[in-house]
C-alpha cells in the first residue's frame, strides 16, 4: 500500500518534469517568440520579478473563492434540509435554485455589478462566485438526504423517534458522502465562478489573478500571464485536493467508497 501512494506521487511529479524539459527545449530549439509561448525558464524568471503583486492577487482570489465556497455551503445544506422536511418549500423554491444555476453568471454579472455599485467590486464578485457555487451543494444533499434507507427510517419512527434525531442520526449521516461530493464540485466552481466575475467586471479596482492575467495580456507580457494561469491552477487543484483529504478522513472508516480506496 506504501509503494502504491509513493507511485501515485513520483510517476506525476515525473510526467511534469519531463513536459517541462521538452516544453524548454522545443521552445529553445524552434525560436519560439516569448509573446507568442515563453519558455518555462522564463515564466518562472517573471514569477520572481513579479512575486508581491501575485500573491496579492493570489490572496485576493483566494479570499473570494473561499468565501463564497463557505457561503454555499451553509447555503446549501441549510435549504437541503429545510427542502429534506417540507416537501412544500421544496417544490416551491427549488426551481427558482435551478435558474441560479442554468443562468451564466457572465450575463448577470454587469446587472450585478450595477445593483451593488462599481465601488464594490469585492462584494459584487463575491456574489457571482457564490452563485455559482450553490448549486451542487444544494443538489446533492437533498439528493443524500432522500437517500437515507426507508426500512431505518420505519424502524426509527417505529421507536419513536423525534424528526430531529431521524435528521441528525439518520439522515445527515447518510447524505455526507453526498454532500462532500457535491463539496469538490463546488470548490472548484467558487474559484471559476470568481475568476469569470473578474474578468467581466474589467475593473482595475479588482486586484485577483484573472484581472493581472487581463493586465498582462493587454501589455503583451505573456510569461507573467502564464504565471498568473498557474497560480489559477495550482489554487484550483489545491482547492480539490484539500476537499478530497477533508473527505478521505471522514469517511475512511465506515463508507464503502473510502474503504475500497484502501484495499
Amino acid at each position: 500500500m506504501e509503494n502504491s501512494r509513493v507511485l501515485r506521487i513520483v510517476i506525476p511529479t515525473l510526467v511534469g518534469i519531463a513536459f517541462l524539459l521538452l516544453w524548454e527545449f522545443l521552445v529553445r530549439i524552434n525560436g519560439v517568440p516569448t509573446f507568442v509561448l515563453p519558455a518555462p525558464s522564463s515564466i518562472w524568471t517573471s514569477f520572481i520579478a513579479n512575486f508581491a503583486s501575485l500573491m496579492d492577487s493570489l490572496w485576493v482570489t483566494l479570499s473570494i473563492t473561499v468565501l463564497a465556497f463557505i457561503l454555499a455551503v451553509v447555503g446549501g445544506v441549510g435549504l437541503a434540509i429545510l427542502f429534506s422536511q417540507s416537501r412544500i418549500v421544496e417544490m416551491a423554491l427549488f426551481p427558482y435554485a435551478i435558474v441560479l444555476q442554468v443562468t451564466p453568471v457572465v450575463s448577470i454579472a454587469p446587472l450585478i455589478l450595477i445593483w451593488v455599485g462599481f465601488d464594490r467590486v469585492q462584494f459584487a464578485l463575491l456574489i457571482l462566485a457564490w452563485i455559482v457555487a450553490f448549486f451542487p451543494i444544494l443538489s446533492n444533499t437533498t439528493l443524500g438526504l432522500r437517500s437515507a434507507d426507508h426500512n431505518l427510517r420505519d424502524l426509527f419512527r417505529l421507536y419513536g423517534a423525534s424528526r430531529w434525531q431521524v435528521l441528525t442520526e439518520l439522515q445527515l449521516p447518510s447524505a455526507l458522502p453526498y454532500m462532500l461530493a457535491g463539496m469538490k464540485i463546488s470548490g472548484g466552481l467558487a474559484l471559476i465562478g470568481a475568476v469569470v466575475a473578474e474578468f467581466v467586471a474589467g475593473s482595475g479596482a479588482s486586484t485577483g489573478l484573472a484581472w493581472r492575467i487581463i493586465e498582462a495580456g493587454n501589455r503583451l507580457d505573456i510569461p507573467k500571464m502564464f504565471a498568473a494561469l498557474l497560480l489559477l491552477s495550482g489554487l484550483g487543484i489545491s482547492i480539490f485536493f484539500g476537499l478530497s483529504w477533508i473527505e478521505h478522513l471522514l469517511l475512511r472508516r465506515w463508507h464503502e467508497s473510502a474503504l475500497r480506496r484502501e484495499e
